[in-house]
């Protein structure tokens, strides 16, 4: 029979744990929210063996047992089996070899919960490269618990770990850890008297029940018996904890001389080290940093646009094919202009996107995003933040909700407040439709100097100019956000390494399949219902309009072919669709918009990306040809007076309105949720809207 465990993964950021995680679980994930807050919980399964299988839950990682950040109380809350969702029965500790030290210290506080415990040993390439030799089978008897070296990057270990595991899970009477340090000695009474209430409690558990009873799943007995018992026993935590670490250090000192031999520090210089002395130089450092960012966002149009040419050429062939084989009715135009054209505005963009996010996943992997968060601390402080910012406003170029969700790190409310208020100006992935689609009309296809693109140079501006408006709105909001708390930059930045292909591959997968079947099914469903509005109006006006042109044909019928094309742009303007747009058109005319244009900025709330399909929709219904692509019939738009309307003014104009404006109720929903009020987004839902329709006007009124 096949036994199954709940395995909690845990360890220090940048230690390799979310590589083993990926590794053992592969495919086998599920991502989740912890109950009453926004930090992800990873889950996976992995079968060990024909005799047990592991559910893998990763913990967010931290530095020790004494959680600060909202993120550490989920893995402490775990670990502490105070989440009623998630209750380990073992843990798997990842340690980096190459900072031992400073692992040891969570280490050890994990060891002293008496759990099953398994320690895999990662970046032992690193900690050969600094000279680092490490004695396994005496760091194995000096902790007390099995010790497995790995490299999650290559699979090596793994089998192995997995034994140990197995082993260690299936013998688990005998595989309790003798404690690290004897907590019990910290504060003896006290324990001992929380055991009496709570006896199946470890002397390390007894002593954080003293600690942050406060924050623990008691009854109001349990807390004012153990509130009482510090009083009776004058229970100082402050000081009981700094005690323990020093306990704590002292017995890593130990087994560091035992177990470790390390060559001096000033032998050597890692590549590392070298690496940083440029990428992180006062001046060099930003030149590198734009340059990084040019070449991505050259690379994006560059390489995307063969793919985009074949699946628009491909759509539009069969997009032909298929009104000219199935026979005239509303079926074969919900067919054709509906399903298809829905279908073609979410495969169109799908090389880009996939693009951006394989290239952003090469600078994760190699150790430079951090940097970029290093490099850009002294801007961000201008701005009322700090360099912790800086990693939910890059997430945002992903996507605005969890890059809000992993404003959390940041423990200073009124930076943490200031960074949800401007991440969603970050232009995300729901952006880049919209902004291939725009920039092909309007901008040419030029190239200067043999290499460098046009259109990529404007997509790179408008990523720069949301960020630039981010910068200035915290800056303006830092002044009416008060707040006396102090913040302290500290960022451990990771070595670099060579990035993994399989992982760059396997993100661009995930984030094609993402788009296609979560965005996509929006986009899908939006496209069908717009394409029943454009189809369908007022049934007096449809038919005064029938019998209008059946007149004027039956009178000029070599006009017929002309007279159709305008039958069916009236039959548009008086739709649904149409009679919705143009009541907004006095409202988006000064910003060059036309009413098809204020269907798409309506639709957009429901996401970004829809404008292509809403576009794609409007478009089609009001064409007479399958074959030609969105590009050419958005090209070919006139307005009534005969005038183009996507001049470079209109263009520019909605590239602002979309670069600024807030049209997602997905970023709504979760500022809701994480300011804990409705306060907040109203207010930034406000000052978007505005300042979106105030630059997109000066834009349109100046080029006009």
């Amino acid at each position: 029979m096949n036994k199954k465990i709940n395995i909690a993964l845990v360890g220090n950021p940048n230690s390799g744990k979310s590589s083993l995680f990926n590794e053992l679980t592969g495919l086998h994930q599920k991502v989740g929210n912890f109950p009453g807050v926004t930090v992800d919980k990873k889950s996976g399964t992995c079968k060990l063996s024909d005799e047990l299988t592991a559910n893998f839950i990763d913990l967010p990682g931290t530095y020790s047992l004494y959680p600060r950040r909202a993120d550490e109380w989920v893995s402490y809350k775990v670990l502490l089996q105070q989440d009623e969702s998630v209750k380990p029965e073992m843990i798997l500790l990842v340690a980096d070899a190459s900072n031992l030290r400073r692992n040891l210290l969570f280490c050890s506080q994990i060891i002293d919960l008496r759990m099953p415990v398994v320690v895999a040993l990662t970046m032992m390439d690193l900690a050969k490269q600094k000279g680092i030799k490490i004695d396994i089978p005496g760091l194995e008897r000096e902790l007390g618990v099995p010790v497995v070296v790995i490299n999650p990057r290559k699979a090596k270990g793994i089998d192995q770990l997995k034994k140990s595991i197995e082993h260690a899970a299936l013998n688990n009477s005998n595989q309790i850890p003798r404690e690290f340090i004897y907590s019990k000695m910290l504060a003896p009474v006290s324990i001992e008297n929380v055991q009496n209430i709570f006896p199946a409690l470890s002397n390390y558990q007894a002593l954080h029940y003293l600690i942050n009873y406060q924050h623990f799943n008691l009854t109001i007995q349990e807390s004012k018996d153990i509130g009482q018992i510090e009083i009776e026993n004058k229970f100082n935590p402050t000081k009981t904890q700094a005690e323990e670490i020093m306990q704590r250090y002292a017995r890593i000192k130990h087994i560091m001389q035992q177990t470790i031999v390390e060559s001096d520090p000033l032998e050597k210089s890692l590549l590392t080290e070298k690496l940083d002395n440029i990428l992180l130089h006062q001046k060099w450092g930003y030149i590198i940093l734009v340059t990084v960012l040019f070449i991505l966002f050259q690379c994006v149009f560059w390489i995307a646009k063969y793919p985009m040419n074949f699946i628009e050429w491909f759509f539009g062939g069969v997009g032909g094919w298929f009104t000219s084989v199935l026979p005239s009715g509303w079926f074969s135009d919900l067919f054709v202009n509906g399903f298809l054209a829905g279908l073609s505005g979410i495969m169109i963009f799908v090389p880009q996107i996939m693009i951006l996010f394989g290239l952003i996943t090469l600078l994760e992997d190699s150790g430079y995003m951090a940097r970029i968060s290093f490099l850009t601390d002294k801007l961000m402080r201008k701005s009322g933040l700090n360099g912790k910012s800086v990693m939910p406003m890059i997430s945002g170029f992903a996507c605005a909700v969890p890059a809000i969700m992993s404003a959390r790190n940041i423990e200073n409310k009124k930076e943490r407040l200031l960074t949800i208020m401007i991440t969603p100006l970050m232009s995300c992935s729901a952006r880049l439709p919209v902004y291939t689609i725009l920039i092909s009309l309007v901008i040419p296809a030029k190239l200067y100097l043999g290499f460098i693109s046009l259109q990529g140079l404007v997509m790179m501006l408008l990523y720069v100019f949301g960020t630039a408006m981010a910068l200035m709105v915290a800056w303006v909001m830092k002044w009416f956000i008060k707040s006396t708390e102090k913040s302290f930059f500290i960022l451990e930045l990771p070595v670099y390494r060579s990035p993994r292909w399989k992982n760059m591959f396997y993100t661009m997968f995930e984030k094609a399949k993402i788009f296609i079947f979560q965005a996509g099914k929006v986009i899908m469903i939006i496209s069908l219902f717009l394409w029943a509005l454009s189809s369908f109006g007022p049934s007096k006006k449809m038919k005064a309009i029938e019998n209008k042109y059946s007149v004027l044909i039956r009178q000029e019928p070599q006009q017929s072919a002309q007279l159709l094309r305008e039958k069916k742009a009236e039959h548009l303007q008086q739709s649904f669709a149409g009679i919705l747009g143009r009541s907004l058109e006095s409202a988006i005319k000064p910003l060059g918009f036309d009413w098809k244009i204020g269907i798409a900025l309506i639709t957009s709330f429901a996401a970004r990306e829809v404008f292509v399909g809403t576009m794609a929709t409007l478009y089609s219904v009001g064409d007479d040809s399958g074959n030609s692509t969105l590009r050419e019939k958005m090209s070919n738009a006139k307005k009534p007076d005969g005038t183009k309307v996507y001049t470079l003014a209109t263009g520019l104009s909605l590239l602002i309105f979309y670069v600024l404006a807030m049209q997602c109720m997905s970023t709504i929903a979760i500022v809701k949720r994480e300011t804990k009020s409705w306060k907040w987004p109203m207010i930034q839902l406000a000052y978007m809207t505005g300042l979106a329709y105030l630059c997109s006007l000066i834009v349109y009124q100046l080029l006009k």
